[in-house]
């Protein structure tokens, strides 16, 4: 019974996998809704949140201003036309080692973690920026998924500070399944 459970759950992961087909992009409304309805950038942007915090006795903000900062030039770039090779890929790659990070223990402001952040903030920006059609007005769309970004990294910030660190720690390794299972059904 479990594995036809999981064997059905496989075959629909692949078009739960990408959140970036199909959705109105026009909008403040649209904007918020898009990380919170694509499960793939709501899972990074908490863990982005979570790493901000997690085992440090002083959190460190500038995780999620970095994100949020690359982002927004990866939706620039995206809505330039210009796309960044592999990026559906990279924002699978964000949830595995951002999740794995959570997992072992790794967070606050090292250099590793800042790379991480702003090159999975550039991935998730242009996955956003690119899904815009040209001459379409997107000031709107990029202050409602800013917003809502900046949101999800405050949970994730609030979960890890209330959170006992192995909660956190198990948090991350599922997020880091996710991201795999998610790398695995697309291929």
């Amino acid at each position: 019974m479990i594995k036809k459970t999981l064997t059905g759950l496989l075959a629909l992961a692949p078009g739960l996998a990408f959140a970036h087909t199909g959705h109105e992009t026009q909008g403040v409304i649209s904007g918020l809704l898009h990380p919170l309805l694509g499960w793939d950038h709501l899972l990074a942007m908490v863990a982005v949140g979570m790493l901000a915090v997690a085992g440090r006795e002083r959190p460190h903000w500038q995780l999620p201003v970095l994100f949020v900062g690359f982002m927004l030039a990866g939706a620039l770039i995206g809505i330039g036309g210009v796309g960044i090779a592999g990026v559906e890929t990279g924002i699978q790659l964000s949830l595995v080692v951002l999740g794995l990070m959570l997992a072992v223990g790794v967070g606050g402001f090292s250099a590793a973690t800042m790379m991480c952040c702003a090159l999975f903030g550039l991935l998730h920006g242009n996955a956003h920026g690119l899904e815009l059609p040209a001459f379409r007005l997107v000031t709107g769309y990029v202050t409602g998924f800013m917003v809502a970004t900046v949101a999800l990294h405050g949970i994730g910030w609030l979960a890890a500070a209330k959170w006992h660190a192995t909660l956190v720690r198990v948090t991350g390794a599922a997020m880091a399944g996710a991201g795999m299972l998610a790398a695995i059904s697309a291929m």
